[in-house]
């Protein structure tokens, strides 16, 4: 029987890719990336790079991408808290997660955006755990309960306790990178299964344009002796913080990927990297950063298209809305983007749940959300020939009054044909009004609750759960906090 084709979109010729890529070497070369700390510059100096020390700066030759490049995996593989594979970075594998890391969550009643607390986080880690298509989690809220400093490695100590999937990460502070990795180390056992069974991804995010601040570089640094993936978020801002056309703003967004993986591999030759970002265009007349823009959109597909051209593993900012509210921009930002990423086979795609320009979550927009996931990944199933021959026997014996409601054939393949989602409307009209007519959003608050009702996932182990307690108070201590403001 013929296999079904998978539907893959392409928006860059392999010509222009192979010319953007040269663009972005040749930079590397002779404009070089300027790198924020004495020490870092140094460091790098001592790893072959050249370096100008007078401009902060270092040169990357194209032999030292190109041998980079090399020993970079192609396949990353992430395991969940219990340490059972979940998703195998590699080809075109999709995995859905919540972006990170908001500063804002949509308060569905009251339809207004607030501050979070670690309530609302807690509620969103849980919720994720027990959403079908959203495969990966995130450090996706800022608690403002705690004290500023806490920020990093608390989000991280929720996640652990309330979810079992992997983690989508990172630092805003140096000082937090030990603790996070003293976490991770807790739940597998020691470093070496650590970095046999990565549990957690580390966003890296380069200053555009062509600068990496200290604590990014002594992110990928750490993250890459440690075993533990980096993700390079480059974050060109086409016409403001790169040049404004879409092909320029790929060259450096090339550019800014390529420094990272060439810093991940001289610390160690086949650290696991991860070639991403969260691009965007600026709306010349509001001056705002739509990521729901179609130009955005093609901007996420067209670096990925050049990240699996280098036999990287990929990833984008990409599901998420620039609306206010859950209104019909979300659903037409989200939707498209979503089958975007799917089609354009991004590995990562962090996003899900997201409004306001990356700045606000949405409990009831992940729910939508993780059906229209559902719906893509149906897409990417393609048309499958279920039978031989496909219809002939079917329909040789048709007559006025023939139906395949009961037949055999429709018993047998209807649940592999369709995908049902539970929230999106299908009903008739007066079933509808019979039920209490409830928006979208309405019925996907009730699914919020409805799915946190319930218990998802076995918790994580009394030893376990008692140690990461007890690593959590200890540090909060030194931030004057005697108790953690948890939700049992």
């Amino acid at each position: 029987m013929n296999a079904p084709l998978r539907p893959k979109l392409k928006v860059l010729s392999n010509e222009l890719i192979d010319k953007i890529i040269g663009e972005a070497v040749e930079l590397l070369e002779t404009t070089g990336v300027m790198i924020e700390g004495k020490k870092i510059l140094e460091f790098l100096q001592e790893l072959g790079v050249r370096t100008d020390p007078s401009r902060g700066r270092a040169y990357i030759e194209r032999e030292t991408v190109h041998k980079c490049l090399k020993s970079a995996p192609s396949t990353i593989k992430l395991y969940d808290r219990e340490g059972a594979l979940t998703a195998t970075l590699e080809g075109d594998n999709v995995y859905f997660n919540p972006g990170s890391a908001a500063l804002y969550i949509l308060d569905h009643p009251s339809r207004e955006m607030r501050k979070p607390v670690t309530a609302d986080l807690v509620r969103l880690t849980r919720l994720t755990n027990s959403l079908k298509h959203i495969n990966l989690q995130s450090t996706a809220l800022i608690s403002t309960d705690i004290p500023q400093a806490m920020s990093d490695w608390y989000r991280l100590y929720i996640g652990f306790l309330y979810c079992s999937k992997p983690m989508v990460t990172g630092i805003f502070a140096e000082e937090s990178l030990p603790l996070m990795k003293d976490m991770l180390v807790m739940l597998r056992g020691d470093e070496t299964r650590l970095a046999e069974k990565p549990l957690a991804i580390f966003d890296a995010c380069p200053s555009p344009p062509l600068k990496w601040s200290a604590l990014t570089c002594q992110s990928v640094i750490e993250c890459a002796r440690w075993g533990i993936p980096s993700e390079i978020i480059s974050m060109p801002m086409a016409g403001a913080t790169s040049p404004v056309t879409l092909a320029a703003a790929l060259v450096q967004h090339t550019a800014e990927n390529l420094s990272g993986v060439v810093i991940s591999q001289l610390v160690k030759p086949g650290a696991p990297v991860i070639y991403g970002g969260s691009p965007s265009v600026l709306d010349m007349r509001k001056g705002t950063t739509p990521m729901g823009a179609i130009e955005t959109m093609l901007l996420n597909c067209a670096y990925c298209q050049i990240g699996k051209r280098l036999g990287l593993p990929v990833h984008a900012y990409m599901g998420l809305s620039d609306a206010k509210i859950l209104d019909s921009q979300a659903g037409l930002e989200g939707g498209m983007s979503v089958l975007l990423a799917a089609l354009a086979g991004v590995n990562v795609v962090s996003g899900p749940g997201m409004l306001e320009f990356e700045s606000c979550q949405s409990l009831e927009k992940l729910v939508i959300d993780d059906e229209i996931c559902g719906m893509a990944y149906r897409l990417l199933e393609g048309v499958s020939q279920r039978d031989e021959p496909l219809a002939t026997e079917l329909l040789k014996d048709v007559k006025p009054d023939t139906n395949f409601l009961s037949s055999p054939h429709t018993l047998r393949w209807f649940r592999e044909e369709l995908y049902f989602p539970s929230i999106i409307e299908r009903r008739t009209h007066g079933e509808w009004l019979k039920q209490g007519s409830k928006s979208l959003a309405d019925k996907a608050a009730e699914k919020v609750e409805e799915l946190l009702q319930k218990e998802v996932s076995p918790p994580l182990a009394s030893d376990l759960q008692k140690g990461l307690r007890e690593l959590a108070l200890s540090e909060s201590r030194t931030h004057g906090l005697d108790k953690l403001p948890l939700s049992e």
